[in-house]
């Protein structure tokens, strides 16, 4: 019997005698072996393991459709609400962009072995520093079962094992998908504990595996602020997070009008439920008449409910008022919520009242003020003339993203490939002793 077929044993037991705390104790251990022989896999074994995903999901699209009609069906009996059952609904057209995925992470540069930044030092050595996997991540996430397929690409491509828990609504769904990982991996001849698919709902999963350090490096959570706060809080192992995303565009008296308008519609209305959409539109005194009136009758046509502070209220009777609970608010709606600022010191000052570090605009032809904004906001992403819905892994060059981080340590912004690494000091020498 093989290590990891004694560690797929042992989890059945456990968690056939319903002990989830043991169960999750074989699932870390075996994660922790898989973590090991990774590091000895090359890019192309990596490689031809998201490729055998892809074609064991493809192969078994009436499975995975069955189980996710069956978590359908209970969903509704439990009374998800449209939104939810949207995120959580597989078809052949999301089957075919999860195996899309698959494809372009198989395509991506490997980081793992990278060496960079490599200097002679006064004695002759090289000191440079090697890009090496994490180890060992958890990563914790509602509703959609794509995401499984997605966790499970991007931390094997980054050489690290992974340990997955679903949300309870797609327990069929990502048992389906489960089975194809580990026929493809299976098929690269790479560990079964490299990418683990947790297959109990019980509550104590998450609880036990947020507090393994011994097996889990890092935990990702990805869902709703009440999953995240509490992960965050319990944790005994580093979490890379985002709670909120309270994104503003701040239109300069300086920005060009045509400019400002284009973005501030696109920033609002392209998408109502990311975390990168704009949720407060700050808009300098000095162009508040030019602007708003036009911006408006632009929200209007996409039935977006505007609150806004008294000045704007002045000049769009339309508005409801805003109170001081709008200014942080994540609505994930087409409601937007509008101040007029005497200038940028008012605007950064709101920001970073209100604001929550992840994405934030300005729309200015002033380059010093642009630089200033850039400097001083405090968000994972600054930008300048553009829309906030570029905050994201894809647009940003990196080809897929786990998630966003808010966090400071150990990645911030789009967590692709590189944020599921980090870096070692490695020293050449030729005989080198310090005296």
């Amino acid at each position: 019997m093989s290590v990891s077929t004694s560690f797929d044993a042992d989890a059945k037991l456990s968690l056939e005698a319903g002990d989830v705390a043991a169960y999750m104790q074989s699932l870390g251990k075996a994660a922790r072996q898989a973590a090991g022989e990774l590091r000895r896999a090359d890019s192309g074994q990596k490689n031809r393991a998201l490729y055998a995903m892809a074609a064991r999901l493809d192969a078994a699209r009436t499975e995975v459709l069955a189980a996710n009609s069956e978590d359908l069906a209970k969903g509704q009996q439990n009374g998800l609400d449209a939104a939810l059952l949207d995120r959580l609904a597989l078809s052949d057209g999301r089957i075919d962009a999860m195996i899309e995925g698959l494809n372009q992470v198989a395509a991506l540069p490997d980081p793992v072995g990278e060496i960079s930044d490599m200097r002679y030092r006064p004695s002759g050595i090289q000191v440079g520093k090697m890009r090496v996997p994490l180890g060992v991540i958890g990563i914790i996430y509602e509703s959609r079962p794509n995401v499984t397929l997605e966790a499970a690409s991007l931390c094997l491509k980054a050489g690290n094992a992974c340990v997955l828990r679903g949300g309870s609504e797609a327990h069929a769904s990502n048992a389906a998908i489960s089975r194809c990982i580990q026929e493809g991996l299976d098929d690269a001849g790479l560990p079964s504990g490299s990418v683990q698919v947790v297959a109990t709902s019980d509550r104590e999963a998450v609880g036990a595996m947020i507090t393994m350090p011994d097996y889990i490096d890092v935990i990702i959570p990805r869902g709703g602020k009440s999953l995240i706060e509490r992960i965050a809080r319990e944790a005994k192992v580093p979490v890379i997070k985002h709670l909120d995303g309270v994104c503003h565009v701040y239109i300069h008296s300086l920005a060009d009008p045509a400019k400002a308008l284009a973005i501030a519609v696109n920033a609002k209305t392209h998408r109502y439920g990311t975390c990168n959409t704009m949720e407060t539109l700050l808009v300098d005194a000095a162009i508040a008449d030019l602007l708003l009136p036009e911006l408006a009758r632009q929200y209007a046509e996409h039935e977006v409910e505007l609150r806004g502070c008294e000045q704007t209220q002045a000049l769009l009777p339309q508005a409801l008022p805003a109170s001081d609970d709008d200014w942080s608010a994540e609505y994930l709606a087409p409601i937007l919520a509008i101040k007029i600022v005497g200038d940028i010191d008012e605007a950064i000052a709101h920001i970073e009242r209100y604001g929550s570090h992840h994405t934030d605009a300005i729309v200015t032809e002033d380059y010093s003020l642009a630089r200033r904004f850039m400097a001083e906001v405090d968000s994972s992403s600054v930008v300048v003339n553009a829309s906030t819905r570029f905050a994201d892994g894809f647009e940003y060059g990196l080809g897929a993203e786990i998630g966003i981080s808010t966090d400071k340590l150990h990645a911030r912004g789009p967590v692709g490939l590189e944020g599921l690494t980090t870096q070692k000091y490695v020293v050449m020498g030729s005989g080198q002793v310090r005296e």
